[in-house]
């Protein structure tokens, strides 16, 4: 019973610290958007994450490692699931739809950290700029692939082009979305986006 207990009381121990741990990140992603990664303080971040300054560096090692942790789990993620997105169809036509759909989840849900990602990149460390260029890169190669099957006949650098071309579309968009005076509804911006990234990534070369 005894070692159960213990056992049980770690894990909760275990599970807390990586709330908190997402609590942090969360708040880094509002806080980086809103005000630049230079302009917030590790106390800024203990406070909206409801903890102390220094609490926060229980989780990471100081603010650059908040701002690696949060665009290094982004991109894991962008990747993981565009590989499973891709991985469920049954045809190219299909995981291309599928990606568009996802991605535009991503876009729509993730505004703070798309503008996080264009602004305050360059403010991560060496090895962190390398990770997430690397996972961003693999992401890429994932649509040009679901492209290939497509466009045939088309160069690989043109359908890469195309790829960014989309995300550009798709990722630049929360930002009018969330930005001019009468906020578009999700409900409506995501389907004009699924059409119109589609249109792009279809179109004739």
């Amino acid at each position: 019973m005894a070692g159960g207990a213990h056992a049980t009381g770690a894990t909760q121990r275990s599970r807390a610290k990586e709330t908190r741990r997402q609590a942090l990140l969360s708040a880094a992603a509002s806080l980086f958007a809103v005000n630049g990664f230079n302009r917030v303080s590790l106390e800024d971040l203990g406070a909206a994450a409801g903890v102390s300054g220094p609490a926060v560096y229980r989780h990471f090692p100081g603010k650059q490692a908040v701002l690696g942790a949060l665009l290094l789990s982004v991109s894991q993620d962008l990747l993981d699931g565009g590989q499973s997105v891709v991985a469920a169809a049954g045809d190219p036509a299909s995981a291309l739809a599928r990606l568009v759909q996802f991605h535009v989840d991503f876009a729509l849900s993730n505004p703070d950290v798309i503008r996080v990602q264009d602004r305050d990149f360059s403010n991560l460390s060496a090895d962190d700029q390398a990770q997430v260029r690397a996972l961003q890169r693999s992401y890429v190669e994932l649509w040009v692939d679901v492209l290939a099957g497509i466009h045939s006949e088309t160069d690989t650098a043109d359908l890469r082009m195309r790829a960014h071309a989309t995300f550009g579309l798709i990722n630049s968009t929360p930002h009018s979305v969330r930005n001019h005076g009468r906020r578009m509804a999700i409900k409506s911006a995501r389907p004009l986006l699924e059409n119109m990234a589609l249109a792009a990534l279809t179109a004739p070369a």
